[in-house]
């Protein structure tokens, strides 16, 4: 993932939080799916590079939702587990993305370099996702 500056106290950490979880719901109300609980001590963030969140929908269902220095996204809680499980999902998802991209749009550089974005945050969410010291709570 790119170099960002972590937040340095509380305050910054709860700013970057509260951005983060603002961006989840512009996005999930932008795809029809109504915001109406967090299910706190399902989600993870590790800032400044991504927010996991779980969330309760007015739909009577589950999603996870990722947000910071990536691309919004969202999938149903029912493919994985926890937040660990999320990201290897969402990394998948985009890897399939990313070549799809390619393969439809190969002369859009527009398109090609959102592929690359993809990419390049997939193999940040493997990353995270495999390093079992950041999970230990988790187990």
């Amino acid at each position: 993932m790119e170099q960002q500056q972590a937040p340095q106290n509380q305050e910054q950490l709860g700013e970057w939080v509260r951005t983060q979880f603002q961006k989840a719901n512009k996005h999930l109300a932008e795809n029809g799916v109504l915001f109406e609980s967090v299910v706190a001590e399902d989600s993870r963030y590790m800032a400044p590079f991504v927010a996991i969140w779980k969330i309760n929908a007015n739909n009577q269902k589950q999603y996870w939702v990722i947000s910071g220095d990536l691309p919004v996204d969202y999938l149903p809680s029912s493919v994985a587990e926890d937040a660990r499980s999320a990201l290897r999902h969402f990394a998948l998802k985009w890897q399939l993305k990313a070549e799809n991209i390619r393969s439809e749009a190969a002369n859009d550089a527009t398109q090609t370099e959102y592929a690359q974005l993809l990419e390049a945050r997939a193999e940040g969410l493997f990353e995270l996702q495999s390093q079992d010291k950041l999970w230990a709570s988790q187990s």
